[in-house]
C-alpha cells in the first residue's frame, strides 16, 4: 500500500467542558444503545442494574383518540433519559407534541435481557402501561411475529411514512418490519460500528489517512492487516489491532458477522433471507467466502504458523482478544496503548474524551475508518454482501399492544422524529438516529466530538448488517458463536465446524 510522510491537520478544538458533557451523555447513551453486542449487557450482559420496573410512570390517563383530548404516555426509557425528564419532555413538545399529551417516564434495566423480559411479562399480564416500549432492534422480530405489537402503519400520519422511507437507513428499518411488510418500530437509536485508530502513530510510520480518504474509503483487510502491522513495529505500543472475540453473542451478531459478510459470505445467503422464512431459506455458513474469514481471523490473531494461515496477511491481533468483550477490548486504546479498536460509535466519545485529557495525547490523535474488506460487492454472490459491513445495533421505539392510548403513544413517536428532536437527541442524549440527515454537518451543526468522524458513521450506516433475528435466532446465535470460537482459538479447523453447524441449522431451522 503506497504511504506518504504527512504531518498532522490541526482542527480547531471545542471547549473542554463541552467535550465533556457530550462523554458524560454518551457514557450512558452508547452503553445501552449498542444491541445486543455490548459490555454493559446488551447481549443479556452483566453490567447495569437498571431500575426496579416500578417506578416513574403515569396512571395511563385517557385514550387519544385521533389527537383529540387529554392522555398521558408512558414511555420505557434508561437512566440517560429519565435522568433527563424534564429535558426531554419539553424537547417533544418544542417538536410539535400537543401539550394535551402528558409525558411520563419509567426506567428500566439498561441491560438488554432484562429489559426484553419485562415487557414479555407485561405484554402476557395485559399491561396497559408503559405505552412506548423502547425496544432493542436484536430482538424486536420476535415480537412481531408473536403478534405482541402494534403496526404503526395503520397510525403513522403520511408526513412520518414518507420520512421513514426517504431519509432513514434501511437496515434498521428492516428490524422493525413485518413479514407482511408492516411497520412496528421507528428506530430511536443507532449503532454501527468502525474502527478507531491512531492517527498520530500511522502518520509517524508513514501513512497519509487524509490523502488516502481513509475515512470514507474503506480499505481492504489485507491492506488494514499491513498497515497495523507496520505501525505497531514502529510504536512504544503493547496491541495492535483490538477487537472482540470472546464465546458470546457479540461474535454471533456482530464481530464475525462483520468478518464473513466482508469475505462475501452469509448465514442464510442474501439480505433478503435475514429474517426468514425460518425452515425455508439457503443456509450458507459452510460456503468458501465464510471459511476464508475464518482463515482470516486465525491469520490475524495466531500468524503464518498456523496451518490455515493466508498468505499476505499480517499477525496484528493478540491471544486475548479471543476472550474480550468490549470492555476489556477498549481500554488499551483509550488508554493509547493499541493502534487500533474495532468498536461502536461510543468508543469515539471514550476516545476522544481520554485522548484530550491524557498528558501524551490530544482528540487529533484520533482516526475514525470504516470497517475493512475482502470481497468487494460486486463481487459476492449474495446481493448486499461483500464490501464494508457494520453490525447493526440500536433501538426502536413500538408500542404496547396493551395500551389504551395509541394515537397519542403515535403523536410522541412523530414528535421523536422531527429534526429540532433528534438534534436534541445528538446533542444533549448523544444518541446517533437513524435519521440519515442528522448525519449532515450541515443539519446539525460541527458537534464536537461528532464532526469529525460523520463521514465515516455515515458509511457505517449505509452498509450496516443485522443479525438474522427470527424466533430460532436465540438458539443458532448460541451454536455460531461456539462453533466460531472453536476455529479460532485452533480448536477445530473452519471445513469441520462450518458444515457441523451447517447441520445444526437445518435441524434448528426444520423445528419450527
Amino acid at each position: 500500500m503506497p504511504k506518504q510522510s504527512t504531518s498532522s491537520n490541526a482542527r480547531e478544538s471545542a471547549s473542554s467542558s463541552s467535550r465533556r458533557r457530550f462523554v458524560r451523555a454518551v457514557g450512558v447513551a452508547g452503553a445501552v444503545g449498542l444491541a445486543g453486542c455490548s459490555d454493559d449487557g446488551g447481549a443479556d450482559g452483566d453490567d447495569g442494574d437498571g431500575g426496579d420496573g416500578t417506578g416513574g410512570g403515569g396512571d395511563g390517563g385517557t385514550p387519544g383518540g385521533n389527537g383529540g383530548g387529554e392522555a398521558t404516555v408512558e414511555l420505557a426509557m434508561p437512566s440517560n433519559v429519565t435522568d433527563n425528564a424534564d429535558a426531554t419532555r419539553e424537547a417533544l413538545y418544542d417538536a410539535g407534541l400537543s401539550q394535551d399529551v402528558t409525558v411520563e417516564f419509567l426506567s428500566t434495566s439498561e441491560i438488554s435481557g432484562d429489559v426484553r423480559n419485562q415487557y414479555q411479562s407485561w405484554i402476557n399480564a395485559g399491561r396497559e402501561t408503559p405505552d412506548v416500549f423502547r425496544m432493542d432492534s436484536g430482538w424486536t422480530i420476535p415480537f412481531i411475529v408473536r403478534d405482541q405489537l402494534v403496526d404503526l402503519d395503520q397510525h403513522l400520519s403520511d408526513e412520518a411514512s414518507s420520512m421513514i422511507e426517504e431519509h432513514y437507513f434501511d437496515a434498521p428499518v428492516s428490524t422493525a418490519r413485518g413479514s407482511e411488510g408492516g411497520l412496528y418500530g421507528v428506530p430511536w437509536q443507532v449503532g454501527f460500528p468502525t474502527v478507531q485508530y491512531r492517527k498520530d502513530l500511522v502518520q509517524d510510520a508513514g501513512f497519509d489517512p487524509e490523502g488516502n480518504n481513509w475515512a470514507t474509503e474503506p480499505m481492504t483487510w489485507q491492506e488494514f492487516s499491513e498497515m497495523v502491522a507496520e505501525t505497531h513495529s514502529n510504536a512504544d505500543v503493547q496491541y495492535g489491532f483490538n477487537w472482540q472475540g470472546s464465546d458470546y453473542e457479540g461474535l454471533s451478531c456482530c464481530t464475525f458477522n462483520e468478518f464473513m459478510t466482508s469475505w462475501g459470505g452469509a448465514y442464510f445467503g442474501g439480505r433478503d433471507n435475514l429474517f426468514g422464512p425460518v425452515g425455508d431459506r439457503p443456509i450458507t455458513v459452510d460456503e468458501e467466502p465464510v471459511l476464508q474469514s475464518l482463515r482470516m481471523i486465525r491469520t490475524l490473531v495466531h500468524g503464518s504458523d498456523d496451518e490455515q494461515a493466508l498468505d499476505g496477511y499480517q499477525q496484528i491481533s493478540p491471544d486475548a482478544v479471543l476472550e474480550w468483550t468490549e470492555g476489556p477490548s477498549s481500554t488499551p486504546f483509550y488508554d493509547g496503548d493499541a493502534v487500533a479498536l474495532r468498536y461502536w460509535p461510543s468508543g469515539i466519545f471514550e476516545a476522544a474524551q481520554a485522548f484530550e485529557e491524557s498528558e501524551n495525547l490530544s482528540t487529533d490523535a484520533l482516526g475514525v475508518m470504516p470497517i475493512p474488506y475482502a470481497t468487494p460487492e460486486e463481487e459476492s454472490e449474495y446481493e448486499g454482501i461483500g464490501g464494508t459491513a457494520s453490525a447493526l445495533g440500536g433501538w426502536h421505539l413500538t408500542v404496547n399492544p396493551n395500551s389504551t392510548n395509541v394515537e397519542a403513544a403515535v403523536q410522541v413517536i412523530e414528535a421523536t422524529m422531527q429534526q429540532s428532536f433528534r438534534a436534541f437527541q445528538f446533542s444533549e442524549l448523544g444518541y446517533l438516529t437513524g435519521d440519515r440527515r442528522l448525519f449532515e454537518t450541515e443539519n446539525v451543526g460541527d458537534i464536537e466530538p461528532w464532526g469529525p468522524y460523520l463521514d465515516t458513521l455515515q458509511v457505517a450506516g449505509e452498509n450496516a448488517i443485522p443479525r438474522p433475528v427470527t424466533v430460532v435466532w436465540p438458539d443458532e446465535s448460541s451454536l455460531i458463536s461456539g462453533a466460531v470460537s472453536n476455529v479460532i482459538t485452533q480448536q477445530a479447523a473452519p471445513e469441520e465446524a462450518m458444515s457441523s453447524l451447517a447441520s445444526d441449522f437445518e435441524d434448528v431451522e426444520n423445528s419450527v
